[in-house]
């Protein structure tokens, strides 16, 4: 599995999402978006529904009708009826998350604490390929 880890520290979550939601679609994958709260889901599904006029991101909850459809799936928790086969966990919080090609965890500034604990309690697994990115003057850069 690959795991990366993205500081978020530019752009809002939403943003962030959008892009890889982007990406993720655009290599015929399905995707599954995690975060805790509420309001934050909500914001994301916006922000997917609003990725652009030509360009919108089809989202639904994980838990409403019809979810295996969508390719892109927002819980609060792993379950991707879907059959997605990436996750981004949105809210920063790292979840044990087997079952998926790549992870994404997002996380702000003040959240690096926990992610770097994170990524030491990913180490000496061989079936995990970590990777850490940073915003530089807007764009995304790969750091280890």
């Amino acid at each position: 599995m690959k795991l990366d880890f993205w500081q978020v520290t530019d752009d809002p979550v939403e943003k962030v999402v959008a892009l890889i939601a982007r990406r993720v679609l655009g290599e015929g994958e399905r995707l599954l978006v995690v975060a805790g709260d509420t309001e934050q889901r909500t914001a994301i599904a916006r922000a997917l529904w609003e990725a652009g006029p030509d360009s919108f991101l089809a989202n639904g909850a994980a838990d409403s009708p019809g979810a295996d459809r969508q390719p892109i799936l927002l819980s609060a928790d792993l379950a991707a009826p879907n059959g997605a086969t990436h996750l981004v966990i949105a809210d920063g919080r790292f979840r044990e998350s087997e079952g998926f090609a790549r992870v994404f965890l997002l996380f702000a500034p003040e959240a690096a604490p926990q992610a770097r604990a994170a990524w030491r309690a990913q180490d000496g697994r061989e079936d995990i390929t970590r990777s850490y990115f940073a915003q530089e003057n807007g764009r995304w850069v790969k750091k280890a």
